[in-house]
């Protein structure tokens, strides 16, 4: 209850904030299937081109409490890491073998909770191709859960003065991706890769969509 409170307050007090720094326009793949409103539970997946992209989405999907997987660096900082708590973020140690937060976030989607991820698990360099590729706990989590996977593509350029852009793709079918021959792993690659040329394709159609 306390990540829905500290949810909605930061969402209409930051409201007028956000309109004017990001200034988001949204763009759809289908609107008549998939728009901004996420009913039951979801994985939202997404490009990561920014340490914003949390702050966009917020606002993208303003009626549903994001629980957003989070990298351990951020939770370093003392004072941004307790907000980040109470906004319901989900600790992600990546220097660890500790998947504790596959299990959270499968509890949090049990529940009928929305839960946020960037599979290419961090920021690409300048030098890199985008999207880096993906990896398989988002995949993991949407098999064993067979929550619905909501793919967003994001175009970035935050703080310009061009206006933040930002793609909602139709929900994924990741069983389309699984082969019952194959193995575990080569499965979570499927999917994996398969989740990733949605994006791909998403910011095709953005690019398309803005001409």
């Amino acid at each position: 209850m306390t990540g829905r409170l500290m949810n909605g307050f930061v969402k209409v007090t930051a409201w007028p904030v956000q309109k004017a720094v990001f200034r988001t326009k949204i763009y759809y793949e289908d609107r008549r299937i998939q728009s901004r409103k996420v009913r039951g539970p979801a994985i939202i997946i997404s490009n990561h081109t920014s340490v914003f992209d949390y702050a966009v989405f917020l606002f993208v999907f303003f009626g549903r409490t994001l629980r957003y997987q989070m990298a351990e660096v951020l939770f370093r900082k003392k004072k941004l890491g307790r907000f980040l708590r109470a906004m319901g973020g989900i600790y992600v140690d990546r220097e660890s073998s500790n998947f504790g937060f596959v299990a959270e976030s499968e509890h949090i989607l049990q529940k009928g909770g929305v839960v946020g991820i960037f599979p290419e698990s961090r920021l690409p360099r300048a030098d890199e191709e985008r999207p880096l590729l993906f990896k398989s706990s988002a995949a993991l989590i949407a098999l064993s859960t067979g929550v619905p996977v909501i793919p967003v593509y994001t175009a970035g350029g935050y703080f310009t003065k061009k206006r933040a852009r930002v793609i909602i793709g139709t929900p994924i079918d990741v069983t389309a991706f699984v082969d019952s021959a194959a193995t575990e792993r080569e499965n979570l690659k499927a999917v994996s890769e398969g989740m990733r040329q949605k994006i791909i394709q998403l910011g095709k159609l953005l690019d398309e969509r803005q001409r």
